[in-house]
């Protein structure tokens, strides 16, 4: 009786949600550090893979659709010079599957140009986005991702730090 009792009520295979990996770390190649720790997560996002990476100065960063190991090659793990880096394989939830809503999300603000990397759902973003929107900020993809980062980018606080906290109040 009870070995049909819960047919139907459990997923019959595993869900993810996207793969997210960071790291810090001066004087090493984060670049395949986060290669190797993204394809660790290969199983939580089989549609795109990106990476972003700092040297302080400057973000150079490369997303493409695919699998990890489909997307970076040594010439480009090469390219991704710096000290911290950021890395993401995506399973799309908001936005539909296609390059320009790969992550890491690349966005200009008055604290330099930031990098973000996101897994899960914004309750609120079509109504953060629409805020946004009518304030003049356009978007170029439909992530909440990006929605994320333009809050930070328009922030008026003081410092990044600061403007993180303002994003992270605002969204749910």
């Amino acid at each position: 009786m009870l070995e049909g009792y819960c047919k139907g009520c459990m997923p019959d295979n595993p869900k993810e949600e996207c793969g997210v990996f960071g790291i810090y770390a001066e004087g090493a190649d984060v670049a395949r550090y986060t290669y190797f720790g993204i394809f660790g997560l290969q199983h939580r996002g089989q549609e795109s893979a990106g990476i972003a990476v700092s040297d302080g100065a400057r973000i150079r960063s490369f997303k493409e659709m695919g699998l990890v190991t489909q997307v970076f090659d040594e010439s480009i793990l090469q390219d991704l010079k710096g000290h911290i880096a950021i890395g993401h394989t995506r399973y799309s939830t908001t936005g539909s599957s296609v390059l320009c809503n790969a992550q890491p999300v690349i966005c200009e603000s008055k604290f330099g140009t930031i990098a973000l990397t996101h897994n899960g759902n914004l309750i609120n973003t079509a109504e953060i986005r629409a805020e946004l929107e009518s304030g003049g900020e356009t978007f170029v993809t439909t992530t909440d991702s990006e929605v994320m980062a333009r809050l930070i980018a328009k922030s008026s606080a003081a410092t990044i730090e600061d403007a993180v906290r303002e994003m992270m109040q605002k969204v749910t």
